[in-house]
């Protein structure tokens, strides 16, 4: 007899499914391999498992396996809600992905209540037989306290809105020292010239100030004057660590995880109205045709005369608003003249090519009780547009003038899209009658752009807006300059923001030592060594932050949603799978009517047309139609929100 044939073994990370089965993301780069829930082994969300496949003969859709060894946990604790009985307890995992329940024992409760959001960690893993065990070791919200489902959604990405004792102690000492004489040596003093903030009416960091001045010769005098915050935080200090760790801030409706502690954020590093600031100010002298002819970098003292918001701004410039002009008579003329520059600036990045995606975002209201009362769109008007475009000018004057300095520095990455996305794209605009032009392994961004154009105002604007925007390749944070090809740029960087990003602050520690002439090898190689690590982490910590907002206002959306069952809407085909068609209302909530809701007709799934037709009545439902839907279900744990196309529920009726 021959030896036995031993099955292929593949080792790979588990990816669980609340319903208990799953997929190990092999490390081989082959396809996933289906578990079944019989074929976990005691396996948990996250671990790194070895698996026995079976047969291919027996597979189904996909490679299917079953996991014969757990090599490593990567499940230390859990986030979930908390059950009891007079016994014992157990946790209920949140989250789309959830997982199984662990049982946690009386003399383990720590306090916790029925309802109360905890963390529980975990003391025995589960195997064949037994569920996970484990103890609470902190109570996130009580049950029903406002706010606390965004509180345990943060804490379940690890991350946390305190801080350790000794990064608070140290932004203790930094914000009672205030502004002090010698703090102002070596520094310009600008406390005399106009400078204001312009931000959103609930902002409370103010990392930028701008100024502007009409020279003798027609040239424009742009100031834009950013919080040095390197002045308070200092390097590898304990502040410095827990910045770099975190990245950057994470905005989530109306809590924030910030980067630096609010002592610091909202005190002594923002520029405050009517309050002497540290700042690093770029000066930028721009002709009348946006051409930037000579710019300096240096450090500063600013007094901001104003705080404004933006839709003040805008009131004034798009609506004459007398009373608020009379409010701000002072700095009125300031703001027409960084009103006519601000367009020249956008005219010259649109004649280059540069993408502006006109996204409509969310903007989500809550009550005291943390409940969402209304979904709209978030403004993006005149005075929203200008500041970007002046905050768009100093990022690339600085990365540009560093580049040439050959420093060590962090630049803003943006790579030109993968011909198969474009060739993707391609087949996707033809659906709509656009031909994208060029060849798909390089397209310039101006060829983008007039896609762009050619849609903007349509039905179908946001859903072209959207597919090109994953055509593209995600930004990054990079030592080597790049380029952007979004913004159709060879140098760019982030500067603006050293409150909440911690790549801008990295670079103002560079900028600073360029200054004052301290860079030696010694100094080099350290900020050669700093730029990576920083770099990569912060690419990572902004990925984290970027699916915990969506996921954050995903459950709000529901939430919302969930008030609305029985009503009816208009809405625009967003995807198309073969499991269900996505609709986006006009306030931005996306649901999905599954294809087997849809009982007049049997639904072929089109991929390459994006697109279902029924097998017998060849109606067709595509990406970009507009539908009418009816509000079906909310699963507010998972974040799903269901939709009944309106004609179909009053066929059945009828």
């Amino acid at each position: 007899m021959g030896k036995k044939r031993k099955r292929p073994v593949v080792t790979g990370t588990l990816s669980k499914h609340k319903r208990g089965f799953g997929f190990v993301l092999a490390e081989d780069g082959g396809e996933d391999i289906y578990i079944s829930a019989r074929g976990m082994y005691g396996a948990m969300d996250g671990d790194t498992v070895e698996v026995d496949l079976i047969p291919p003969p027996l597979w189904g859709s996909s490679r299917e396996g079953i996991i014969v060894k757990i090599l490593k946990r990567n499940t230390a604790e859990v986030v979930g809600t908390f059950e009891k009985s007079k016994r014992f307890g157990f946790v209920v995992p949140d989250g789309k992905k959830g997982g199984e329940d662990i049982f946690v024992r009386r003399k383990d409760f720590s306090g916790a209540q029925r309802g109360d959001k905890v963390v529980v960690q975990i003391t025995r893993y589960p195997d064949k037989e037994n569920s996970a065990e484990g103890k609470i070791t902190e109570i996130i919200s009580r049950n029903g306290q406002p706010g606390g489902d965004i509180k345990a959604l943060t804490r379940s990405f690890g991350l946390r809105d305190t801080f350790p004792s000794r990064a608070n102690a140290e932004a203790k000492a930094v914000s009672r020292e205030g502004v002090t004489r010698q703090d102002l040596k070596g520094r310009r003093d600008l406390r005399d010239k106009t400078i204001i903030t312009i931000d959103g009416a609930d902002s409370k960091d103010f990392d930028d100030a701008v100024s502007v001045e009409r020279l003798s010769g027609g040239n424009y005098l742009l100031g834009v004057h950013i919080a040095d915050v390197a002045h308070y935080v200092k390097a590898d200090g304990f502040l410095d660590r827990e910045a770099m760790k975190r990245g950057n801030s994470v905005y989530l409706i109306d809590q924030v995880v910030p980067m630096l502690p609010k002592r610091l954020s909202n005190g002594i590093c923002s520029l405050n109205p009517d309050e002497d600031r540290l700042t690093l100010s770029v000066d930028m002298e721009i002709t009348p045709q946006g051409e930037v002819v000579s710019h300096d970098i240096y450090e500063s003292v600013i007094h901001s005369k104003a705080r404004m918001v933006y839709s003040d701004v805008s009131d004034m410039l798009e609506n004459n608003d007398l009373e608020l002009i009379r409010r701000y008579r002072d700095i009125f003329e300031d703001i027409l003249i960084m009103d006519k520059l601000a367009k020249l600036l956008r005219e010259k990045r649109e004649a280059r090519g540069s993408l502006d995606f006109d996204f409509d975002e969310a903007y989500i209201t809550l009550d005291r009780q943390g409940i969402p009362v209304s979904v709209d769109i978030a403004e993006r008007r005149t005075a929203n547009r200008m500041i970007e475009e002046f905050m768009l000018l100093a990022n690339e004057t600085v990365a540009e003038h560093f580049f040439w300095m050959e420093l060590p520095f962090i630049y803003r990455v943006h790579e030109a899209p993968a011909p198969e996305k474009m060739d993707e794209l391609r087949t996707f605009l033809r659906g709509f009658g656009l031909t994208l032009k060029g060849a798909s392994d390089s397209i310039h961004p101006k060829t983008l752009n007039s896609i762009l154009e050619a849609v903007s105002g349509k039905s179908y604007e946001n859903v072209v807006n959207t597919v090109m925007l994953r055509s593209m390749r995600k930004a990054f944070y990079g030592t080597e300059c790049q380029g952007h090809f979004g913004l159709a740029l060879k140098y760019y960087c982030h500067f603006t923001s050293p409150i909440r990003r911690y790549p801008d602050l990295c670079i103002h520690r560079i900028i600073k030592a360029a200054i004052s002439g301290n860079l030696d090898a010694k100094a080099l190689k350290k900020f050669r060594a700093k730029t990576q690590e920083a770099a990569e982490i912060a690419s990572a910590t902004e990925r984290q932050a970027i699916e915990l907002e969506r996921e954050v206002e995903k459950m709000k959306k529901a939430e919302y949603m969930a008030g609305h069952i029985g009503e009816t809407y208009d809405g625009i085909i967003s995807g198309v799978t073969g499991f269900g068609i996505y609709v986006q209302l006009e306030n931005t909530v996306e649901g999905m009517i599954r294809l087997d809701s849809l009982r007049d007709d049997y639904y072929i799934y089109e991929a390459e047309k994006y697109r279902v037709m029924g097998e017998r009545t060849h109606r067709i439902y595509m990406l970009g139609q507009r539908v009418r839907i009816v509000m079906a279900s909310v699963n507010i744990e998972n974040r799903e929100i269901n939709f009944e196309l309106a004609e179909q529920l009053a066929r059945r009726r009828y």
